[in-house]
């Protein structure tokens, strides 16, 4: 699980950055209206609804926004119509990027992400072209301070598979449709759950050491997740943590 588990804790430390940005609330309040579209605008019986309006919460998304997006989903009331979109492409030194946007407008929203690719040595490939390498994993993340067997036993009982040590936080791994029933026995327990969703990871992943080519790797993820279609970004990249914590200085 050491590429599943890289890659999660890249996400993790950009998820913290992310949530500085203006554009985060926009971003949250679509997913919550295409989560109400698909699967009804009640949270209990809407596990993905519940989770994008535990996310939106999180970073403290007004309740009258949050009310207002499960409306405009349930078509109680009227507003754009948003559409899933996932771009497959490629990355700098041919890495594997999968993207997954909501958009009103998919004739602007795709030569958009295409210019982005461009700008920062990636491109847009064809359906299936890097799909075939990742696969839709539950993942928890738990912070830190907590002993690591007692978890293991704790995410075995409540159904999960697998845990990652992350050295500041740990993951939990669970099937996509256990993720929620998961986390909140973690919760019950006294587990400090940051984060439950489930994500697009790697089967394999290639190693990236070189400070530049990291550099610029970490460049594009972050244009592609600074647009506001942009919900997920995944790549099959394992940067290590020295290497990461030196991008930062």
């Amino acid at each position: 699980m050491s590429g599943h588990s890289k890659w999660a804790n890249i996400k993790h430390r950009k998820a913290a950055q992310d949530s500085k940005r203006g554009a985060l609330f926009q971003k949250l309040v679509k997913a919550i209206i295409i989560a109400a579209k698909e699967g009804g605008g009640d949270p209990g019986a809407n596990m993905r609804l519940k989770a994008a309006i535990e996310r939106a919460k999180a970073v403290s998304v007004p309740a009258e926004n949050i009310e207002r997006a499960i409306k405009r989903g349930t078509g109680e009331i009227e507003g754009a119509i948003y559409e899933e979109v996932l771009y497959e492409a490629y990355g700098p030194g041919g890495i594997a990027v999968i993207i997954e946007a909501t958009t009103d407008n998919k004739n602007r929203t795709t030569p958009e992400i295409r210019a982005l690719l461009t700008r920062n040595g990636g491109s847009l490939g064809e359906a299936g072209c890097v799909s075939w390498n990742f696969s839709r994993r539950g993942v928890i993340t738990i912070e830190g301070g907590v002993d690591e067997d007692e978890l293991l036993l704790a995410v075995l009982d409540a159904g999960g598979e697998d845990l990652a040590n992350e050295g500041d936080t740990f993951s939990v791994y669970t099937d996509p449709s256990a993720v929620h029933t998961v986390a909140e026995a973690l919760k019950k327990q006294g587990y400090p759950v940051a984060n439950a969703e489930s994500q697009l990871l790697p089967k394999t992943t290639v190693s990236v050491s070189e400070k530049n080519m990291a550099a610029k790797i970490m460049k594009l993820l972050d244009a592609l997740e600074e647009h506001d279609d942009v919900q997920n970004v995944a790549c099959n990249v394992d940067i290590p943590d020295d290497v990461l914590e030196s991008l930062d200085e």
